[in-house]
């Protein structure tokens, strides 16, 4: 299988590269910049690409793949940007056909305690200083929920998501977070990348959002 990373540079798109590349996948990584990346596994190609810049270019690589995973994440300061990141890759997929795994913020995930609130909506729950990421994310889904031609699967990561060890398990949920025994919400960047390349070989029906946890 051919699969096309966008965002293959950050945290979430390097395990995502790696868990790709672990099985067996040919593997295209997009990035605006890939210093010191490893270029020895030849499995893994690296694109130079600007996802607003350059729309054509972008869909003549969903073209060209199987699947494309979507990890693209704007620089602090600039959150509101990953709805346009977002529409551009709509757009892309749309055109083409080519399947699209969007990464998602949990922002709009039921807490599950009673209250009634969500991730972004519950006080105090998150630290002011990832709220303008949260709100993007949830108007990133708003998007997603209005798109109904392009082929788009969305998997948000648990509230906490952590560079922790690869252990290959978790737990899939949809609209609620999911909680371990200890009432935790968590997940490792790299399981939440198993789960990701889980869906991308299962092919499940789309147009779903999906979340991801231990």
């Amino acid at each position: 299988m051919k699969v096309l990373i966008l965002g293959a540079t950050g945290d979430v798109g390097r395990e995502a590269v790696r868990e790709a590349l672990l099985r067996g996948y040919q593997v295209t990584g997009c990035a605006r910049g890939f210093a010191g990346a490893d270029e020895s596994n030849p499995n893994l190609a690296h694109v130079l690409l600007d996802v607003l810049a350059e729309p054509e270019r972008l869909e003549e690589l969903f073209q060209t793949h199987d699947a494309v995973i979507s990890a693209l994440r704007p620089p602090s300061g600039h959150e509101e940007l990953l709805v346009a990141l977002t529409q551009q890759v709509l757009i892309a997929a749309r055109v083409t056909g080519t399947p699209v795994y969007i990464t998602g913020g949990a922002a709009l995930l039921k807490l599950g305690d009673g209250s009634g609130h969500t991730v972004v909506s519950a006080p105090d729950f998150l630290p002011q200083s990832v709220r303008p990421i949260a709100e993007a994310c949830a108007a990133q889904d708003a998007l997603l929920e209005a798109e109904k031609d392009a082929n788009w699967i969305c998997l948000r990561p648990s509230p906490m998501l952590i560079p922790e060890v690869r252990t290959g398990r978790y737990a899939l949920g949809r609209d609620e977070v999911v909680r371990q025994a200890d009432g935790q919400s968590q997940i490792s960047i790299a399981d939440f990348s198993v789960a990701m390349l889980d869906l991308v070989g299962l092919h499940p029906a789309p147009h779903q959002r999906l979340t991801a946890g231990w």
